[in-house]
């Protein structure tokens, strides 16, 4: 194998000056050139960037895959240039799981036909959720990774260079700082055998004076200076035009921001459709599956009633008139078991959610049961008189879809 040894000896001066230059400049032996605030600025955006970047594409990560084992398979996938296999999501395995176990205890049972309605949302869910994966992969993860692995690493690249430039320059200003104050002191002592040990050895004519000597010194020193500065501005020119293309990664990563978030905004609007049509089968079907709890209801389960139909079914329901004896608003609590149930004005309801009764003046709940419901002179609005069987209570109206 053919080694260029000039070449070699070359690198190794050039690294040794540099190290030399750099252990000075720890240790405030030597000078250093300082950039300008503006290039500073640049460099601390471009790591403040590279750092969050970083962390935004990790967490992101874990939030699109929490098993830190199937993370690790695909980032060596990645890393082998290989086809990452396709993986079932939880909700699909769930799903997976509940057909087989509506198949195994009976798929015309009532357990059976739940297990199958609600395996199929989950399975809906699973490929949503597969969809989400993707499209945040593809849109969002990507451009994060490859500014990490691509622009980045070439600033990091000319940032090494440029630095290997400036101690460069700052080992040439030595030099000539050197010369200077060797020639200084040759010109005034007259002719003496020039220092060898002051500077780099140099074929000098012994014969000639000291002076004559160091002055050749410092031309070489102030040449060697020009081409260092020259290679220095150079580089920190090349450095600057890509430390201010940060701004271009900025927008470019808003632009993929935006659409991860449009992803997961319809990710979780798929979730919610699948599962409020998944309520309503399941509200559909309560009646006959459980016939000695609740009461059937051919009419699917609505969503829960918002803040305006809630005043506005309080509302429809007709206020009796007070009974005589009956204590009015702010006067002490009456004993529901005591007030008589209204002719009229009464009304069917249907309970949307499980309540249980805070005290004995309230009436616990079952979800889908029946009651009748009807309002008192001075009651608050959000709450109604609720009566099954022999059992009167106070009802919070959010709990209650009134049917008729």
């Amino acid at each position: 194998m053919d080694f260029n040894m000039k070449k070699l000896a070359s690198d190794a001066g050039i690294f040794f000056t540099r190290a030399v230059q750099f252990t000075e400049e720890k240790f405030g032996q030597a000078e250093k050139t300082e950039l300008d605030a503006h290039f500073e600025n640049l460099l601390a955006r471009a790591d403040s960037t590279k750092n969050w970047t970083e962390k935004i594409l990790r967490q992101t990560e874990v939030l699109l895959q929490p098993n830190p084992s199937a993370r690790v398979e695909e980032f060596l996938y990645e890393k082998l240039d290989r086809k990452v296999p396709s993986r079932v999501t939880n909700g699909e395995l769930l799903a997976q799981y509940m057909s087989e176990a509506a198949n195994e205890l009976g798929p015309e049972t009532p357990y059976g036909k739940t297990l199958i309605k609600v395996g199929e949302t989950e399975k809906r869910l699973g490929a949503a959720e597969r969809d989400f994966i993707h499209s945040a992969s593809i849109n969002f993860l990507t451009p994060l990774r490859n500014f990490l692995e691509g622009d980045w690493r070439t600033i990091s690249k000319e940032r090494r260079i440029l630095q290997n430039r400036r101690l460069d320059l700052d080992a040439c200003k030595a030099r000539l700082k050197k010369a200077k104050a060797a020639e200084a002191k040759a010109a005034c002592e007259g002719d003496a055998v020039p220092d060898f040990q002051e500077t780099r050895p140099r074929n000098y004519i012994l014969s000639a004076s000291a002076s004559a000597l160091w002055s050749d010194e410092v031309d070489k020193a102030e040449q060697e200076l020009r081409v260092a500065q020259t290679e220095f501005d150079r580089q920190a020119e090349v450095t600057r035009l890509l430390l201010e293309g940060i701004s271009s990664t900025h927008v470019n990563h808003l632009r993929c921001l935006q659409e991860f978030v449009e992803s997961q905004a319809t990710y979780y609007a798929q979730c919610y459709r699948h599962m409020l049509d998944l309520q309503k089968q399941l509200g559909s079907t309560q009646g006959v599956i459980f016939p000695g709890t609740f009461v059937g209801n051919t009419e699917p389960a609505s969503s829960p009633l918002s803040s305006a139909s809630l005043a506005t079914a309080a509302a429809t329901i007709p206020v009796m008139p007070t009974v005589a004896g009956m204590p009015s608003a702010g006067e002490a609590a009456i004993s529901l078991d005591d007030v008589a149930l209204p002719a009229s004005g009464t009304r069917k309801a249907r309970v949307l959610y499980d309540y249980e009764a805070a005290d004995s003046s309230e009436l616990a709940l079952l979800a889908d049961e029946l009651i009748t419901v009807y309002s008192l002179p001075g009651m608050d609005p959000d709450w109604l008189i609720g009566e099954r069987g022999n059992r009167k209570g106070k009802v919070p109206v959010t709990y209650l879809e009134l049917l008729s």
